[in-house]
């Protein structure tokens, strides 16, 4: 059985004293409330703290980002041999807001996986459609295309090394949710293209879900069979309510 993963992405949220408290809430509570493996990525800012904070504990954190430049004159990027200097298990990669804000290609976020892969970490790849691509009926194209570039770039055994979160763009930030049925649809889809390639890898890939989960609709999102936990926005940066979603995913 694959082991569910919730992982928070603060995004660009937090100040010191915030990490801070945030941390220790939820160091104070994870034990008590989950079976799923746990994580935070945070601001590549905050991320020695969150070290300092964390280790030793049972939650991982990542980054939310990573160049695909090992190292050199690339001013403003992080190498993921920097995030993996201070402890970072996971890094999302191709997440929606830097395809649209910054211009990522699939071809980019597939060098992206392949360094994050290269230095040890594990990507949590993100793949999902618009609002206007949903409308269209091309929800499966768009993902299936997503997905096929980091597989022709990778290859699917490094692929299935890595963590894919499901995140429809129209349900992130929004208060909007995809139905159970619409996400396992998807999952499910995300799953039967893998397996085309390599069915043992299909099976064991974690697939998240990655719109707008929080405690009020995380149990039945990850009860559905191809969901395998969240990647959580708004809700990992309160503990309660990232708690709250973590224990929501114990199978």
């Amino acid at each position: 059985m694959r082991q569910p993963l919730v992982a928070g992405n603060w995004k660009m949220n937090g100040s010191r004293a915030s990490v801070g408290e945030l941390l220790v809430g939820l160091k104070a509570g994870i034990g008590q409330v989950t079976t799923a493996e746990v994580a935070v990525c945070a601001p590549a800012v905050f991320i020695p703290a969150v070290q300092a904070e964390l280790d030793g504990s049972p939650i991982k954190w990542g980054g939310q980002d990573v160049s695909v430049h090992a190292s050199g004159a690339y001013t403003g990027e992080t190498a993921a041999s920097m995030l993996s200097d201070f402890g970072c298990h996971y890094v999302i990669i191709g997440h929606s807001e830097r395809r649209a804000y910054h211009g990522e290609t699939d071809q980019v976020v597939a060098e992206k996986f392949a360094a994050a892969r290269a230095a040890g970490l594990v990507p949590i790849l993100c793949v999902g459609e618009t609002l206007d691509e949903r409308e269209q009926g091309i929800t499966e194209d768009v993902v299936g295309r997503q997905l096929d570039a980091v597989v022709a770039h990778c290859g699917i055994d490094t692929v299935g090394s890595g963590v894919i979160a499901y995140e429809p763009v129209w349900a992130i930030g929004t208060g909007k949710t995809a139905s159970p049925q619409q996400a396992q649809d998807v999952h499910a889809f995300i799953r039967g293209r893998l397996a085309a390639a390599d069915p043992a890898v299909a099976d064991g890939i974690r697939v998240l879900y990655g719109g707008s989960m929080n405690p009020k609709n995380a149990a039945e999102l990850i009860a559905q069979p191809d969901i395998d936990g969240g990647l959580i926005g708004g809700a990992s940066l309160k503990a309660d309510d990232f708690l709250a979603v973590c224990s929501a995913a114990n199978r």
